[in-house]
């Protein structure tokens, strides 16, 4: 598996390349101090695993990974625990505390797998855009239909479904919904949010070739870069 150190402390990123000579599976391309000098590797390269620093001069970890426009397993490696939570809205194998022990880098390195492909586990039916849905807004439950919702926000490991005036807490992620929703009504924004087409009432162009969405409730959606592509292509004639 092909990775990318990327942290700004010299003894950080030397005794992490240590660490890593006991796993021969792990094959580094190279390393960085910052995101800036980070991104030029990661075009070249494109590295299956990044183990990333969050907080660096300039950039962040995390804004950083907005950027991109695949998704690498993460392995991030900080001083602060308070990211965490925020560190699972990306492809995070795990999050390792400084100073990092050759166990602790071994549990980490072995939830990559082994490369062995394993039994799937069967997939949760595939909804339509007319099934109904049951969603809890404190005490009241609702029935809602599906194409009644207007669009789903990441909330951590929980997602909130947006539909008419009202909210519900759902208990999966969004990666976990997205596998369920049809693919021709709803659109993966960015990471934090999942969009109902139908809504869609105003289409602008945004930063860097981006576009931002305005929604049929005024509420304004930017497109992220690695979702702008595909946007393009959804709706070219």
């Amino acid at each position: 598996m092909k990775a990318l150190i990327v942290e700004d402390s010299r003894l950080a990123r030397t005794e992490l390349k240590d660490l890593l000579q006991a796993h021969p599976n792990i094959e580094l391309c190279g390393e960085a101090e910052s995101p800036r000098d980070a991104r030029p590797i990661i075009e070249a390269e494109r590295p299956d695993l990044l183990f990333l620093d969050i907080n660096m001069p300039g950039e962040n970890g995390f804004e950083l990974l907005e950027a991109l426009d695949y998704d690498p397993k993460i392995i991030f490696i900080t001083a602060y625990a308070d990211y965490a939570l925020r560190s699972f809205e990306f492809s995070t194998v795990d999050y390792l505390l400084k100073p990092i022990s050759a166990a602790r880098l071994k549990t980490a390195i072995d939830k990559l797998g082994t490369g062995i492909e394993e039994t799937p586990t069967p997939k949760e039916e595939l909804l339509e855009f007319t099934s109904r849905v049951l969603l809890r807004e404190g005490e009241n439950c609702h029935w809602v239909q599906l194409g009644e919702i207007i669009y789903f926000e990441s909330n951590g490991n929980y997602t909130y479904v947006f539909w008419g005036e009202s909210k519900a807490l759902v208990y999966r992620t969004l990666g976990k919904l997205e596998e369920r929703l049809p693919e021709k009504q709803f659109f993966r924004a960015n990471r934090q949010q999942i969009i109902n087409i139908e809504y869609i009432a105003k289409v602008d162009l945004w930063l860097n070739g981006s576009y931002k969405v305005t929604l049929k409730t005024g509420l304004e959606i930017e497109i992220s870069r690695r979702h702008t592509a595909r946007f393009k292509g959804f709706f070219s004639l």
